[in-house]
């Protein structure tokens, strides 16, 4: 473990010592060149974020980009001073911290902050400043101590907003709603253009082929979604907790490898350029800053006595996809008959990082342990006259890595084990079993999945040969969108399914589809 946890360390201590390489650039740079810098139009286009939250200490983003859709945002090609203010009261009247950070042309004039030194428990206001002009104002909040006995803690899980597909109208809701934490789990943008009748609205900058993405492609996409109003808001009212899916680089990549390229070492220019627009982009610590096409995402967090957390990455560190021709149909979504994807070395998570969480899972002490990954856990097998069907893309594909992951968490020390996930567009309550395949064997822990913002869902008649062929899952709709709010005390956790008709329209309303309790010590939800 000791190797294991050095090897950990010295990737995020080469991306920190990247990202302050950059920040000394960007200080000399300012040196060299002290003309003021004035805008002509809104620097501040993008708006504000907040996450990573800790007793302590939580992150601050934006990025200066007057003119978003465009490779440069509108900036010159030297750094900007941004001064940052953080105060408990939304007028500024009392500010506790403040300072100046560089936007470098080299990070999309992007800034991150990780703002130490503060009170726990404790709601804060954040802006910035630059070129005479203010941001909005974002809130944020930061963790309780770790020993405190937090009594309440309420999160909205969500994923999937193909920006097409959808308005992104439960980001209003979540924006208004009292939670204190936002979990996203990947697919914030989408590189492909809906089909005509999926087309709610278009995109404002479409992306090229795979192949012929570079960094100012994955940079004006972000823009793009980042201009929706919804979105906007949903990050200035809470802090976030993120990892990513297969879209944010390119449909249903794996590790170093492309289903759209077959070139590795062109696949990885393409990884590099959207691992960086991707940390440009969201309220992410500087240390997570990529270092080439790597990127250390995964991440761990406490929530007082009551609940920690661990971001799981399933994607970076993944083995390619197995079989073609006649077992891989559906232009490979799904597998059939491939006795390859059983083979035991298989991994979704790299073994650094599945050692990692399973002794932090063993170590835990919390009253409730949140993996919180991209997809869904359960089986989601569709049988058939010819055999049965699987999601190629998710753990399905994976079952040694998946038997893996649950024998850790069958320990007798790691209880109350929550899985959350999302990208398959569902929304799922589920048993998780030990052996997955037997139903005799004993529940240890729940899982919830939310369904999408936006993306469209499988049918109702799939959905139900799924649901046929795996009892243990408890509840699923693939026919709405929307996300899942979770309201978590020590000793139950109550899960809301808000959902609204796809397509969503901007009008639309959300309402609860179903709710779901699970008890401390009962592994498995339960219908309210």
């Amino acid at each position: 473990m000791q190797r294991r946890n050095l090897f950990s360390h010295l990737a995020r201590l080469a991306a920190a010592m990247a990202w302050q390489q950059v920040m000394a650039t960007s200080a000399h740079a300012q040196s060299v060149v002290p003309e003021v810098w004035l805008p002509t139009a809104d620097a501040f286009t993008l708006g504000v974020a907040s996450g990573e939250p800790r007793p302590d200490a939580v992150v601050i983003w934006t990025r200066l980009a007057p003119q978003p859709l465009t490779p440069d945002g509108g900036m010159p090609p030297r750094p900007v001073p941004v001064r940052w203010d953080i105060a408990l009261d939304e007028r500024f009247a009392r500010i506790v911290r403040n300072g100046v950070a560089a936007a470098h042309p080299d990070a999309g004039h992007s800034v991150h902050v990780d703002v130490n030194g503060l009170q726990p428990d404790r709601t804060y206001f954040y802006r910035f400043e630059a070129g005479g002009q203010r941001s909005p104002v974002g809130r944020t909040r930061t963790a309780p101590a770790p020993d405190s006995a937090t009594g309440h803690l309420r999160v909205a899980l969500a994923s999937c907003q193909h920006y097409e597909m959808g308005y992104f109208t439960a980001h209003r809701e979540i924006a208004a709603a009292d939670v204190d934490l936002v979990l996203f789990v990947g697919d914030y943008i989408y590189g492909t253009q809906a089909r005509a009748y999926q087309r709610v609205r278009r995109h404002p900058h479409v992306m090229p082929p795979v192949a012929e993405r570079n960094l100012a492609h994955y940079r004006m996409h972000h823009a793009a979604y980042k201009l929706d109003a919804d979105l906007r808001a949903s990050h200035a009212a809470h802090p976030w907790l993120l990892t990513w899916d297969d879209h944010e680089v390119a449909a249903d990549y794996a590790g170093l490898s492309s289903a759209e390229l077959g070139d590795p070492e062109l696949f990885l220019r393409v990884r590099t350029a959207a691992y960086r627009a991707y940390f440009e982009h969201m309220p992410l610590s500087p240390h997570r800053a990529p270092v080439g096409a790597s990127m250390p995402l995964h991440g761990h967090y406490q929530w007082g006595r009551l609940a920690e957390f661990w971001t799981v990455d399933t994607r970076q560190y993944r083995d390619g996809a197995v079989c073609a021709g006649v077992h891989a149909p559906f232009d490979g979504k799904l597998l059939w008959r491939c006795d390859a994807a059983k083979a035991p070395e298989r991994t979704m998570l790299g073994q650094s990082q599945a050692y990692e969480l399973e002794a932090e899972l063993a170590s835990s002490e919390r009253d409730w342990k949140f993996i919180v990954q991209t997809t869904q856990v359960a089986p989601g097998v569709v049988r058939t006259p010819l055999g049965p069907l699987i999601y190629a893309d998710g753990w399905d594909a994976y079952p040694a890595a998946r038997q893996r992951l649950l024998e850790a968490i069958a320990q007798p020390r790691v209880p109350n084990v929550v899985c959350l996930g999302g990208d398959v567009h569902r929304h799922v309550a589920a048993a998780l079993r030990l052996d997955p395949n037997d139903p005799g064997s004993p529940v240890i822990a729940s899982e919830i999945v939310t369904t999408s913002i936006s993306s469209q869902g499988l049918s109702e008649l799939l959905t139900s040969w799924m649901k046929r062929a795996n009892p243990d899952l408890l509840h699923v709709r693939s026919d709405e969108r929307g996300y899942v709010l979770l309201d978590v005390t020590p000793q139950q956790i109550t899960c809301e399914f808000r959902a609204t008709a796809h397509p969503v329209r901007a009008d639309s309303r959300l309402r609860t589809q179903a709710r779901y309790a699970i008890d401390r010590g009962v592994p498995g939800p339960r219908k309210l």
